[in-house]
C-alpha cells in the first residue's frame, strides 16, 4: 500500500515527553523491548493505567522468574496468534529472538506438538496458551492435567499470568489498531509473512 493512502491511527501514539510523570515506565520498556512501544504511547493519556500495566508486565518479565523467559515469549506468541492480534504476533516473536530463542524453533512454534525442538512440558504449556487465546476459551481439565505433570502450581500461575496479559494486549492493540514500530515489523515481514502473517490495520 501506498504510504500517502494509509489511513490515519484510531487514536494517536503521543511522544514520551507528552508524560514526563511515566518517565520510569518509559525507561523500563526500553530496557526491555529497545525502544518504547506505540501500545505504550497511546496509553499514556491514562497514567494510572500505564503505570499499573508497567507494573504488571515488570512482575511478568522479571530476571527471577521461574519459567523460562525465553518460553514465556513463546507462549505470549502462540495466545497472540490464537487470539488474531497481528501486532502482538509481531512483537512477541521479535522479542523471543532478542531474547535468544533459537530461529529455527520459533519457526516451528505452531509445529510444536510434533517438532523435536520442543520437550513435553513446553507443549503442555503451549497448548493451554493456543485454547486459552481462543474465544471462547477452550482450556480443558484435561490440559491442565497434563499442565501439572510438568509445573508446579507457582509456574502454572506464572505460565496463565503471561496469556493473561496478552489477553489484554491483544484487545487493546487490535481495537486501537496500533502502528507497529519498525523492529517487529520488519521482524514480522522477514520471519513470519511465509506463515501467512502480515502486518494489515497494524501498518500506519
Amino acid at each position: 500500500m501506498d504510504q500517502r493512502t494509509l489511513p490515519p491511527p484510531r487514536l494517536a501514539p503521543l511522544p514520551p515527553e507528552t508524560t514526563p510523570e511515566l518517565k520510569a515506565q518509559f525507561d523500563g520498556a526500553i530496557a526491555r523491548m529497545g525502544f518504547i512501544p506505540n501500545s505504550m504511547l497511546i496509553m499514556q493519556r491514562d497514567p494510572a493505567l500505564t503505570r499499573a500495566f508497567a507494573q504488571m508486565s515488570a512482575a511478568i518479565w522479571r530476571s527471577d522468574s521461574k519459567v523460562d523467559l525465553k518460553l514465556k515469549r513463546l507462549i505470549s506468541h502462540v495466545a497472540s496468534r490464537s487470539a488474531g492480534c497481528k501486532y502482538c504476533m509481531a512483537h512477541t516473536a521479535e522479542g523471543a529472538s532478542k531474547l535468544g530463542v533459537d530461529q529455527q524453533k520459533l519457526d516451528e512454534v505452531w509445529s510444536y506438538q510434533t517438532s523435536p525442538l520442543y520437550t513435553a512440558a513446553e507443549r503442555a504449556a503451549l497448548d493451554v496458551a493456543v485454547a486459552a487465546g481462543c474465544v471462547p476459551n477452550a482450556v480443558t481439565d484435561e490440559m491442565f492435567t497434563e499442565l501439572r505433570k510438568h509445573w508446579s502450581e507457582e509456574q502454572i500461575v506464572e505460565i496463565v499470568g503471561v496469556i493473561a496479559l496478552f489477553g489484554f494486549l491483544n484487545r487493546w492493540n487490535d481495537t486501537f489498531a496500533t502502528p507497529l514500530e519498525d523492529e517487529p515489523l520488519h521482524f514480522g515481514e522477514a520471519h513470519l509473512a511465509a506463515q501467512g502473517w502480515d502486518a494489515g490495520k497494524h501498518r500506519r
